[in-house]
């Protein structure tokens, strides 16, 4: 396969976080990706796939071809989940890259030397950047990643600078891009043509209103607004992947289904009830649960927040990240605590709370309801109908380990001459 001219490439592409808004742009990226489960996934969404191992695939087919270069590589190095072994081979990872930007190839050595055998993946897009950097490509570089990578980017940042690039590195909050999460993650964008700076956020916790030295933002979008429950204006929390060949444990962002913007542009925005005025009716769950979310509790969440059974009708329904007696709960009209997708999947679930009116009210509480692999999604950004393939395991591991859309699409734009705002850009409609 031959790659066309002025494509973008995307290292360690995963089912698609990248492509997505790519795509909306008009714009085929090609995308390297091992997992199995991604590569069904990417392929079903019409996304042009090579499933190779980015660590042992040559670069030269790619030289005089790439415009943008995209790479989220796993980062166990830095990552505080898991079994942490990475955190003693950060040295190491530094290393390779200092060597591979030189042009020297010590990568079987350290390699043998790291404690996490994915460690070094962190390295690769350097060996990418250094052999087309010799052809004068690419003309931008977007890199992204957990927090604590940081100190990696910066050590990318000052090797791209020294070839010509713009760099900006930092964190970015993915709720103040339109995405139902608080989400920070560590983002590098580099540029041979632009001022490389971070996008303008269109949201924030507080709206705030157009002035003479901005635009305004709008909320946060909530958790409930995000899954149209139609109630709130907070985000929920960061979502965490599993492990898998392409990454450990590590957290990762998630996404709106629609903006208020939107809706009040279509005029068929109303506004919220106060979360005190949700109620949810009585009922078992039988037929009409099994109508709405499938057998297997896995189909798109279409309909209003699930409904309870008891002899009370005041409740109110938060996420719970785990199944620990500490675990973080939090309602619908704030940030979750932490999901863990992957490993942890079957613990992220739904837990009925009372409101005031019911607490003095008996009644058996609900059974806590597992979140569905469509809500998962959707509250990454991704569009309600995407094709994710596997099972429900290997398609919660997909989505904790993606780039919100939502959020890659605002990092993007500024290369691509678009210019986003909160209201012309839904993902998951």
């Amino acid at each position: 396969m031959i790659p066309p001219k002025g494509l973008v490439l995307d290292l360690f592409a995963g089912p698609g976080g990248w492509s997505v808004p790519l795509h909306r742009f008009g714009i085929r990226d090609v995308g390297l990706e091992w997992d199995e489960w991604a590569c069904r996934t990417r392929a079903a969404a019409g996304l042009l796939t090579i499933r190779t191992d980015v660590a042992a695939y040559p670069v030269h087919v790619f030289a005089g071809r790439v415009r943008g270069f995209i790479a989220s590589p796993p980062c166990q190095a830095w990552s505080r989940a898991g079994k942490r072994l990475g955190l003693l081979d950060q040295d190491l990872v530094h290393q390779a890259v200092a060597d591979l930007a030189a042009g020297r190839d010590t990568r079987t050595k350290l390699l043998a030397a790291c404690r996490d055998e994915r460690s070094l993946l962190a390295a690769e897009p350097m060996r990418y950047l250094h052999a087309l950097n010799a052809v004068g490509e690419p003309e931008w570089v977007a890199m992204e990643e957990v927090p604590d990578v940081l100190p990696l980017w910066k050590q990318y940042a000052a090797i791209l600078r020294s070839w010509g690039f713009s760099v900006w590195c930092g964190i970015l909050n993915a709720a103040d891009y339109g995405v139902p999460q608080t989400r920070r993650r560590a983002i590098l964008v580099a540029s041979r043509v632009r001022t490389a700076e971070p996008p303008t956020p269109t949201h924030a916790q507080v709206a705030e209103p157009e002035g003479l030295f901005g635009p305004g933002r709008t909320r946060w979008v909530s958790m409930a607004e995000a899954l149209g429950w139609g109630a709130t204006d907070r985000p929920v929390p960061t979502v965490c992947a599993g492990g898998g060949p392409g990454g450990g444990p590590e957290p990762f962002p998630s996404g709106a289904r629609k903006t208020l913007s939107d809706a009040r542009a279509r005029g068929t925005w109303t506004a919220p009830p106060a979360v005190e005025d949700i109620v949810l009716k009585p009922q078992t769950r039988g037929a009409g649960w099994t109508a709405r979310h499938g057998a297997r509790g896995d189909s798109p969440a279409t309909g209003p927040a699930p409904t309870c059974t008891g002899k009370t009708s005041h409740w109110t329904w938060s996420l719970r990240s785990n199944n620990q007696t500490n675990a973080t709960v939090r309602s619908v009209d704030e940030p979750a605590g932490t999901l863990f997708f992957g490993h942890r999947a079957n613990e992220c679930t739904w837990v009925a709370q009372p409101t005031t009116a019911a607490q003095d009210q008996e009644g058996p509480t609900p059974a806590p309801i597992r979140i569905t692999a469509a809500e998962a999604g959707i509250l990454q950004s991704f569009p309600a109908d995407y094709p994710w393939a596997g099972n429900k395991g290997q398609v919660f591991g997909q989505i904790g380990n993606a780039v919100p859309p939502r959020l890659a699409a605002h990092i993007l734009a500024p290369h691509l001459d678009r210019t986003l705002t909160t209201a012309d850009f839904t993902l998951a409609a």
